[in-house]
C-alpha cells in the first residue's frame, strides 16, 4: 500500500505512530477488540498480553477482508490504567512489533475508568484501507 505519512516539518518525530496517514482504497472498520481469545478466555497476566491478543484479534478480522496489519491506517486504544500502560511500555512495544511489524499508523491512546468486560484492560479499534489494486 502506498501511504503518505503526515508528520509536519518542525514537529518532534512521533515514537511508534504517525500524526496522520493519507491513503485511498476500500475502507475497513474493526470494532473494539479486547484481550480474549476465540473462546472468550482472557490471555496472559497483564496489559501487554492483552494488547498482543487484541491486536491478533484485529488481524483475524482483517483477514476476513483479505487485509493485513500493513493496511491499518488508524488505531484507537482505550486502557484502564495509564500507569500500567507506561510501566509496561517496553513489553507493549515488543508485542506491537511482533504482531504489526513496522506499520505505525495514526494512533490515539485514551485512559478510561473501565471497559464493558470487567477483566479487560485494553480495547483497540482499527481502521484499515486496502488499495484499490488489491481490493475485491
Amino acid at each position: 500500500m502506498t501511504a503518505q505519512i503526515l508528520n509536519p516539518s518542525g514537529w518532534p518525530r512521533p515514537k511508534g505512530y504517525s500524526n496522520g496517514v493519507a491513503v485511498s482504497g476500500r475502507q475497513i472498520y474493526v470494532a473494539g477488540q479486547i484481550g480474549w481469545d476465540a473462546h472468550g478466555d482472557f490471555v496472559g497476566a497483564g496489559l501487554a498480553d492483552q494488547v498482543r491478543q487484541a491486536l491478533l484479534n484485529i488481524c483475524a478480522v482483517l483477514a476476513e477482508a483479505k487485509a493485513a496489519p500493513e493496511h491499518i491506517v488508524r488505531l484507537t486504544w482505550y486502557v484502564t490504567s495509564r500507569d500500567e500502560y507506561h510501566a509496561q511500555l517496553p513489553a507493549i512495544g515488543a508485542a506491537y512489533r511482533d504482531v504489526m511489524g513496522k506499520n505505525f499508523p495514526a494512533m490515539s491512546v485514551v485512559a478510561v475508568s473501565a471497559l464493558m468486560e470487567a477483566q479487560a484492560e485494553v480495547e483497540i479499534e482499527a481502521t484499515a484501507v486496502v488499495p484499490a489494486s488489491l481490493a475485491r
